[in-house]
């Protein structure tokens, strides 16, 4: 992609590959390929572009996050991969090898969780809309809790758990229905750094295991590096890609040995020396920022 820097990966160092517990039957993620795409909204002050000329694609099992300055349509990206929102202009594709119709599932920051449901009948909810019996929506609740660690909690309700446990619901939640594409919308952000941790900690297992497609949004760089298996860098509204840079630690990973890697420094610093230009050319003007 022109004007995009792409920076080459490191030698790998290696690690001590963490505990694996199977989840899911593994199968293949879809490919995404997105073009040209921009998004306009119409404000009371005039027209608004939250992105424009993404051009972007993502293999199959890959772990893409995506970082920016806030208000640079980071969210509006995503959305409009879910499908829950329509560009303005170019376009997505999802790309399933054996040419079935891809399947994604949605994972937001903050509460998203239904609290007059427990936490069995949330992580069960789309399988019941996909008309599973209700013993087997159970039993694959069950076994998902187990695997976020919530098996003790499948009788309680979201009030009853903290924003983690919540959050893990969250994640189960969207496993449940075995999506193809996984779509994270910063789902860590509002935790503290233990719970943030523990859960990028699960996250990697769960991936590894399952090897869906990822497309992550996150305003930490720690996180994206520690997370991803490509990164990209996007400017200041209106958003487009300005950098695609492959994390080079390999995998299985642990969190204290790409934190040590000696690739690790020089690449926090490529990536916030991108954001800053952003993030201080978007403070010369105000943005009007979509919510």
């Amino acid at each position: 992609m022109n004007g995009v820097r792409v920076l080459a990966p490191a030698l790998p160092v290696p690690d001590v590959a963490p505990a694996r517990v199977a989840v899911l039957p593994a199968r293949a993620g879809v490919g995404i390929e997105v073009v040209g795409l921009g998004r306009r909204f119409d404000t009371g002050d005039g027209p608004l572009d939250a992105i424009a000329g993404v051009d972007l694609s993502v293999a199959p099992g890959e772990f893409c996050v995506v970082v920016g300055p806030s208000g640079c349509g980071k969210t509006t990206l995503l959305r409009i991969i879910a499908g829950l929102e329509r560009p303005t202009s170019g376009r997505v594709r999802l790309l399933a090898a054996d040419g079935r119709a891809p399947t994604n599932a949605m994972v937001f920051q903050g509460r998203s969780v239904f609290p007059w449901l427990t936490v069995r009948q949330n992580v069960a909810y789309g399988l019941k809309l996909r008309g599973v019996g209700r013993r087997d929506r159970a039993a694959a609740a069950d076994r998902l809790l187990r695997t976020v660690g919530l098996a003790r909690f499948a009788r309680a309700y979201p009030h009853q758990l903290s924003e983690g446990m919540r959050q893990r619901v969250a994640i189960a939640r969207a496993l449940a229905v075995d999506p193809d594409l996984l779509l994270m919308d910063e789902p860590f952000g509002a935790l503290d750094e233990q719970t943030r941790l523990l859960l990028q900690e699960e996250l990697l297992r769960i991936w590894e295991d399952t090897r869906k497609t990822v497309v992550f949004v996150t305003h930490s760089i720690d996180e994206a590096m520690v997370l991803a298996d490509r990164i990209v860098v996007m400017s200041a509204q209106p958003g487009k890609v300005i950098a695609d840079l492959r994390v080079p630690f390999p995998r299985p990973r642990a969190l204290t040995a790409v934190r040590s890697d000696p690739s690790f420094a020089p690449l926090f610093a490529e990536i916030w020396s991108l954001l800053r230009e952003e993030v201080s050319g978007g403070r010369a003007e105000p943005l009007l920022m979509r919510p």
